[in-house]
Parts: C-alpha cells; structure tokens; sequence
C-alpha cells in the first residue's frame, strides 16, 4: 500500500481513519473514490493540514460548527467552503480510531443488527459499530452545516447599526 507523508483533503476523500503502523505511531487510513492509502500523519492532523491551506485553523473550524450547529460533541467540520467538503466524525474526535466521514460520498444508510450499514456513491460497503438513527443525525447536522455556511457566504446578512444619539447637555444661563 502507497505511503504518504502528507494530505489534503479534497472532494474525492469518502473517509478516513487512524491505525497505528509497526512502530506504534498514528497513521491514516484514507479512502478516496478510486484509491486507498495510508498517510503518515494522525487525522486530526490531516484535519489541521486541510484547513491551514485556506487560512483557517481546526479549533475556530470546531468553534464555527458549534455555533451555527448548535453545542454538539461530534459535531462535523467544514474544511472548504468554496469546495463544499464537510466531514464528521462517528464518535468523539479524540480516538485515533474515528472515522471521518465525507457526507457527499455516501449513497444511502441502513440498519443491520444494531449497526449501520454505509453505501458509498462507488458502491463500496461499509458496516460501523452505530445505530443508524445517530449516524443519521450526524450525517444530516454536516449537511445542515454545509448548507447554512454556503448561503450564508452567498447571501449575506447585513445589519445596519446607528450610532447611538448624543445627548447635549444644555448650559443654563447664568443671570
């Protein structure tokens, strides 16, 4: 398997998850629409990487998420709006395990003996230890997230504020 030392994400990303190489050290499992291969860098770092190339940083990323999302934990991150590529995780974003999921790769999501069966767009299945009404949730919260930061960068709000009035104080005359 092809070794990388570094990596963006882009719109052929479906998911991505750590694995640890023979030395222990967190790696990256990448699956694109054609390809698989491994990247030497933890996906949180992979993550960082991502957005530093289009000027914005993976904690502001999280901060944006909750604040157009809401306070969720597992909330999903939006790498490029310009390229509309969001990702969210399964779990927590802490485990080196967790997979990020691209939602314009995936086809349809069903249930099968408490887990969720994930169809891809390329026909690729992959069965996550998930009930399906929380990947659900997860995957809908990122193309809310993805939906909310497009129109708002097309169609923004502008808000005029007035100064606030000056009161003057009147000298009273002396006699």
């Amino acid at each position: 398997m092809v070794i990388e030392k570094h990596y963006v994400i882009n719109q052929h990303m479906m998911y991505m998850f750590g694995l640890h190489d023979r030395n222990a050290k967190v790696c990256t499992l990448v699956r694109e629409f054609h390809r698989v291969f491994i990247v030497d860098r933890s996906p949180l770092e992979i993550l960082e990487d991502s957005l530093r190339c289009i000027g914005f940083n993976l904690k502001g990323a999280m901060d944006t998420s909750k604040l157009i999302i809401g306070k969720n934990m597992m909330g999903p991150v939006l790498i490029n709006h310009i390229h509309n590529i969001c990702v969210f995780p399964n779990k927590s974003h802490k485990p080196e395990d967790t997979i990020w999921f691209n939602p314009f790769h995936i086809l349809r999501t069903q249930s099968c003996k408490r887990k969720t069966n994930i169809e891809f767009r390329n026909r690729l299945i992959l069965m996550i230890d998930s009930k399906l009404y929380s990947f659900n949730h997860k995957l809908k919260s990122a193309e809310q997230l993805s939906q909310i930061t497009i129109e708002n960068a097309t169609n923004p709000v502008s808000y005029i504020i007035e100064p606030p009035k000056k009161v003057r104080k009147r000298k009273s005359k002396k006699k």
